[in-house]
């Protein structure tokens, strides 16, 4: 045979270009072409990098933590000179004979404060029932959400078919259910009846129903997709029970950020002391006095401000890091491998080597979270004009791309080590030479997952509703109550579901390294993702790449 005949044809089985690639996992057959893309040939070696791994996007770090030194800087010089006049301001009047505010003899801090502490006292003592109850109920509802999570996460590792398909009619019942309860509880209730009109309670139950109805047709136009979504929450769940640490250090680091706080926000209350007491004319030649604070105390409240946000996006990223980290090493390693480190090592890597990549996407979302909210008061001031209209559209569509790129790219990072920019890129072109859209992938889960916290949190709060209005005095208050009950569980058990995203979002990117190196590293996550749907502009771009077009 001559070699110069055919110089694209592999010449081994372990090939692993991307056209060789691409064949062995297409459903369709298509001619073998040479690639195009000589840039995609080094991405082929992306795995988990379990050796030592470099420091990236140094610069971001150094601006980040150039951010922190500053704000604490600033907040020691403001705890240091603040100004003690401020909290006796009430006692400052002007004096005219030397144009300035002197301090007055009589204070009356005592009485204001008496009389607080006689609001407080005369609140609690009217209301000492519905305290206690609260408590009670708070306290009991966090203790049984932690057994709650575990059996939900052992139901969806084990019963994953039988739990979503047991929970998808009461998707449809339960709100109907409250739908009409609300509804005959305010006709029997004459302050209700009075307060809400007939035909404005007509209103929204037609709308609730309408809503319903909505949710009743999605669910039966994305039927034929359950069975996999079913799957793959199944994968997820028996990845994370493997790594359940993660439970306990992600809001270990959430309790870190919130006693990080803690000194920003004293700095910012003492910075507010930084100033003095001056005239200000009222009206009609007289005058009074007022704090007015030194200059630099804006400036520092908007430093304080965005270094909080920026360490919030931050930890944020961190988590999804370590999350991704983590699963990734138990996603590449072998059976009999040990595991014990992974999130150990996870940590290491997110707050070392690739902390300047965690503080980069966190100041991107920031920035993303920004002009997010922007946008959105625009849209609530009511801009008219066309213009206006298209860029609000036009802004919204990149910061939704932005967010979907950025979420598999901080998985990338994760996995690889990689800088920020280089992990973007890799990600695009990893998805893109592998045909996969995440796009299923992130919106049928999500929402089972979802209905299922939903299911579980209102059959516990009806629950507590019916125990509080038999064994206590509340009465309607027990809807109060109950309603707090039903948030608290939502929080933790939506916890839950978020790792439960990010692990299946991880696995996604798992699975397309394996898919792109021609490997089966967990047989069981391939016969599961191996049944996702391609991308059909991708297999369209290759097509006609293929043919020549």
């Amino acid at each position: 045979m001559n070699m110069k005949d055919e110089p694209n044809k592999p010449n081994s089985l372990n090939d692993t270009s991307p056209s060789h690639t691409l064949l062995a996992k297409l459903p369709y057959p298509i001619e073998e072409t040479a690639s195009d893309e000589p840039d995609s040939i080094p991405y082929l070696q992306i795995s988990y990098n379990h050796g030592p791994r470099s420091f990236k996007d140094l610069t971001f770090l150094f601006i980040f933590l150039l951010f922190i030194l500053s704000t604490f800087a600033f907040g020691i010089f403001a705890v240091i000179h603040r100004n003690p006049n401020y909290s006796t301001l009430s006692s400052f009047s002007f004096n005219p004979n030397t144009t300035s505010c002197v301090k007055s003899s009589v204070s009356i801090s005592s009485s204001s404060s008496n009389s607080v502490l006689v609001s407080i006292n005369f609140y609690s003592s009217n209301s000492p029932y519905i305290v206690k109850d609260l408590v009670w109920t708070l306290v009991a509802t966090f203790i049984l959400s932690l057994p709650i999570c575990w059996l939900l996460l052992l139901s969806l590792k084990h019963y994953t078919k039988h739990l979503v398909y047991a929970s998808l009619p009461f998707f449809i019942l339960i709100p109907i259910f409250l739908n009409v309860y609300w509804f005959v509880a305010c006709i029997v209730s004459s302050t209700c009846s009075h307060s809400f009109p007939l035909a404005y309670r007509i209103l929204v139950l037609v709308f609730i129903f309408l809503v319903i109805g909505i949710v009743v047709w999605i669910l039966v136009v994305n039927w034929h997709r359950i069975e996999l979504t079913v799957s793959i929450i199944g994968v997820a769940s028996n990845a994370l029970s493997w790594n359940l640490g993660l439970l306990g250090v992600l809001p270990s680091l959430s309790f870190g950020l919130l006693v990080y706080y803690v000194p920003i926000v004293l700095f910012m209350v003492f910075a507010r002391f930084n100033g003095k007491v001056v005239p200000e004319h009222l009206h009609d030649g007289e005058y009074g006095c007022v704090w007015k604070e030194d200059s630099w105390v804006p400036a520092y409240f908007t430093l304080a401000i965005l270094t909080m946000l920026w360490s919030a996006t931050a930890m944020k990223e961190a988590q999804v890091y370590v999350i991704s980290g983590t699963v990734a090493h138990w996603y590449f390693s072998k059976e009999d491998e040990a595991r014990r480190r992974s999130i150990r090592t996870s940590l290491r890597n997110a707050f070392g080597p690739s902390s300047g990549t965690v503080c980069l996407s966190g100041l991107l979302v920031c920035v993303v979270r920004l002009v997010r909210s922007v946008v959105d008061n625009a849209r609530q001031e009511d801009a008219t004009g066309i213009v206006n209209l298209v860029l609000q559209c036009c802004v919204n569509a990149l910061l939704t791309t932005f967010d979907f790129l950025n979420k598999f790219t901080i998985n990338f990072a994760a996995i690889t080590g990689e800088a920020y920019c280089s992990s973007a890129r890799m990600t695009y072109e990893l998805l893109r030479r592998n045909l996969l859209s995440a796009v299923f992938v992130e919106t049928i889960s999500s929402r089972l997952l979802v209905g299922i916290v939903f299911v579980l949190s209102a059959i516990y709060t009806i629950v507590v509703c019916a125990i509080l209005k038999g064994v206590t005095n509340l009465g309607s208050d027990s809807y109060f109550v109950a309603a707090l009950a039903w948030v608290l569980l939502i929080l933790v058990l939506g916890f839950v579901v978020h790792v439960l995203d990010i692990v299946i979002d991880t696995i996604y990117v798992c699975y397309a390294v394996d898919r792109d190196r021609g490997e089966v590293c967990k047989q069981d996550v391939h016969e599961v993702y191996v049944h996702l749907p391609i991308s059909r502009s991708l297999r369209q771009s290759i097509t006609r790449r293929s043919l020549g077009v």
